[in-house]
Order: structure tokens, then sequence, then C-alpha cells
């Protein structure tokens, strides 16, 4: 990307320069700062202000959305008084020089989360997250039933898998009886959970810790209008927190850090009803996961993906494995792992 020509005139066109304060010829300096399945992070430095910054540059959307990086883009600015995520600058989803849509935001310090000393950490940053004021000009998806919107995504995208024909057999039959198990939850059970802002995708790469000062939350593509218990729960299941180490969290781990996050919270925000609903995120988010790995390594065994990732790969043959969906099935599905 960054040695294409479409890369270089667009960081030198009139707009963008512009809209960074910058006179037209300016000479920017960009490095990779990592990328994802469907977007690419690179840091350059501001000439005039010497802040460190990210230009993301987005080539697809998981939310099959038409103006994805705007959708992002406001996310971003609505969670700016959290004080726990990048601030962004400006956005661009014209795609007339770059054919992909891109944002401007501030580089943020720190680490990968880690799950065995920073959960404190992590529940702060919720709080903060979770109580930030939804305004009446919040944009973000809203689903009536947020549990059973999390299945209908898993059906949709486990179903890119059973249309392959390189699908294993025995995979296909342990997804459908995950699919069987967590069709009987209780998904269109109404909620009083007051609604807020949730990143959807909490796994330990997208925090930002450090010792000292603030910690944050990163990469806001996927954000919703739900309940908390929907950001909890996919933080906690060992889909999610064996992703990027090998940690799964025990239940006592769990209840700790649930405590943690409601101590955090006291007073900003009624989380009365997280008892009853985690449990039930948690588990539905246990499908959610593989579902999605089943559908990425059809899509990663094609030989004209735009991006790939040598470690998400490998990751996803770990979930997309006979052993871990039936300790996935038996030991967190049909039991209340959360008991």
């Amino acid at each position: 990307m960054i040695h294409s020509n479409a890369f270089r005139d667009y960081v030198h066109s009139t707009d963008f320069l512009h809209k960074l304060d910058l006179s037209s010829g300016t000479e920017l300096k960009f490095s990779l700062l990592g990328q994802g399945e469907y977007n690419q992070n690179f840091t350059f430095i501001h000439p005039k202000t010497q802040q460190k910054l990210v230009l993301r540059i987005n080539a697809g959307s998981q939310m099959h959305l038409d103006k994805q990086i705007e959708y992002e883009f406001s996310a971003l600015k609505t969670l700016e008084a959290s004080g726990r995520t990048p601030k962004a600058l400006f956005c661009d989803g014209s795609k007339a020089i770059l054919p992909y849509g891109t944002l401007v935001m501030e580089w943020l310090p720190g680490r990968p989360l880690n799950y065995r000393t920073d959960m404190q950490k992590a529940a702060g940053i919720f709080a903060d997250i979770h109580s930030t004021a939804v305004t009446k000009q919040c944009q973000l998806i809203q689903p009536d039933y947020p549990a059973k919107a999390i299945y209908d995504d898993c059906m949709e995208m486990v179903q890119h898998y059973f249309d392959w024909d390189q699908a294993d057999k025995t995979i296909v039959h342990l997804l459908e009886e995950l699919i069987w198990e967590i069709s009987r939850l209780p998904l269109t059970e109404p909620s009083s959970a007051p609604k807020c802002i949730v990143n959807t995708e909490v796994n330990s790469g997208n925090f930002l810790i450090n010792e000292r000062g603030k910690s944050y939350l990163i990469d806001w593509e996927k954000p919703l209008l739900s309940e908390a218990a929907q950001d909890l729960g996919h933080f906690l299941v060992p889909t999610t927190t064996f992703w990027k180490t090998d940690v799964i969290l025990t239940p006592e781990e769990i209840k700790d850090f649930v405590l943690q996050y409601e101590k955090a919270l006291a007073g900003r925000m009624d989380c009365s009803s997280l008892t009853e609903r985690l449990p039930l995120f948690f588990t539905v988010t246990c499908l959610r996961g593989v579902t999605w790995c089943a559908m990425a390594l059809r899509e990663y065994s094609q030989p004209d993906r735009p991006l790939s990732n040598a470690d998400t790969f490998a990751k996803i043959k770990d979930y997309i494995n006979e052993d871990f969906l039936r300790n996935l099935l038996n030991n967190y599905v049909r039991k209340n792992f959360l008991k």
C-alpha cells in the first residue's frame, strides 16, 4: 500500500494536506503501524505540531456498510468525551484518489492488555466508555435484540463455510451442534439494561495499557448502541482471551473482574441487570468467535485476498479444530460456565 502510486498521490493531494493545515507539496514520512483483516494503519509526524498521528486505510466493511470509515469516525467523535479513545481529526470517504476510505487520528501510547495483571485497568476503561453520554445525533446502529443480532450474524458468517467445497465434515457437524444449542437461548428476551456505546471487538490487542496515566481502547470498526453486557461477554469469553494470548479465564477471575467493573461504574450507570444478561452474551459470543473463524478460514484460503495476516491465519486454524470446538461445546455452551 505505502509504495503504491495511489497512496503517494493521496498523501500529496492538496485536499489531504489542507485538512492537516499543511501547504501543498509538504512531504510526510509514513511507517506501517499494523494491519488487520480490513484495515492498514500508518504513523506519521505532523511537521508543525510534532504530534504523532495515524492514517487508517479501510479496505472493507464487516458490517456491510457503504460508509464504513464515516461510521467509525462518528463513533470516535462521540466517544472523545470518555478520554479513553483516540481523538479523530478527519475522515475521507470519497475514494476519489485512493480507492479506500481514510481516517486520521491521534496516535496513543501503550502496550496490549495482559489478562493476568491489567483487569482493573480494563474495568476502568469499560466503565468510562459505557457511561459516556449518547447524544441524539448519534447514528450508531442499535439492534432491537442485540443477542439475536449476534446469532443472526453468526448464521450469515458460518454459511460461507458450509457452502465451501473444502469444508471439513466433522467441523461442520460441530458447528451445527453449537448453533442448535445457542438457538435455544432467550435471544429475544427484553432487557432493562441502559443503552451505551459498545466496541464489540474487545480482544487484548485493542487495548493500550500504560503503567502511568490513562489506558485506552482502540479499533472502533464495529461499534453499536447496545448494552454493556455485550462488550463484557465478548471481553471475557475464551474465544476472545485465547485470540492474541493463550489465556482462558476461570469463573472466579471473571467474577472478580465484574466486581471491579461495577465498582468503577458506581453512580454513573445502572448495572443491576448485568448478572442476568452477562451469561447470555458470554455464551452467544462463543458462537460468534468460531463462526467468524470458519468464514475467515475460507477467505484466507483464497489467493486473491487483498489483506492477509499470518498470525491471524494460524489462530483461525487453532479455532476451527475438532478439539477446540468440542471443548467449547461441552464446557461452555452446554454448561452455564459463569455459575
